[in-house]
């Protein structure tokens, strides 16, 4: 199963639970990867085969410990590279997602360690996204979507999605980047005693809890 396909699959389905609880099912991993559900049907019977998730017909998808060690190391790859693209190269954090999922299937484990060393060995990536150690360990602090805060809720803000480009640029032309100190308001939020309405970035921000 060493393949950018298979990758892809336990790179998706850890993600999928890393900033909510509810498990993947085979209809929602096939609409995040834009596949035809009958091809995740026998990717998830060949990954089930080998020992990297765990399935029954009609449920969800899990990881088991060795899927969850082999997508970290994937994940790892992603975050590291949009890193680097970010700080070395000028990329906005809108245009990142794409280029990594390209290089993380082709660069080096040698060249992986230097970009890591290189960028001091970052803990996050530029959405806020924890990136794993080289031994798969990631940091987690306690967070509230934007979307279930109630207002009055004092949080910094902890990761905006990366799935949506225009979401990104809008949170950024709004002021609002990781690490902003942010106050719930009933129609958006307070950055420094000015209000912000974030419309459809609501679901797509995460806050310290």
């Amino acid at each position: 199963m060493a393949s950018p396909a298979a990758d892809d699959y336990l790179k998706t389905v850890y993600a999928h639970t890393e900033w909510q609880d509810a498990p993947i099912t085979p209809s929602v991993l096939a609409a995040k990867l834009g596949i035809a559900p009958s091809s995740v049907t026998e990717m998830v019977k060949k990954l089930a085969a080998a020992g990297l998730v765990s399935h029954v017909p009609y449920g969800a998808v899990r990881l088991t410990d060795a899927g969850t060690e082999r997508a970290l190391a994937v994940i790892r790859r992603h975050r590291l590279i949009e890193t680097w693209l970010v700080q070395e190269f000028d990329y906005g954090w809108d245009e990142v997602h794409d280029e990594a999922e390209v290089l993380e299937h082709t660069i080096s484990d040698r060249l992986l360690e230097g970009i890591d060393a290189r960028l001091g060995r970052p803990r996050f990536d530029p959405h806020g996204d924890a990136i794993p150690d080289a031994d798969g360990r990631i940091d987690r602090v306690p967070f509230v979507l934007l979307a279930d805060a109630a207002p009055g809720h004092v949080g910094r803000v902890l990761r905006v999605s990366d799935q949506d480009p225009g979401i990104l640029r809008a949170v950024e032309a709004a002021g609002v980047e990781v690490g902003t100190e942010v106050e719930v308001t009933a129609n958006g939020v307070l950055i420094g005693g000015v209000e912000l309405a974030v419309d459809g970035a609501a679901h797509a921000v995460w806050l310290s809890a």
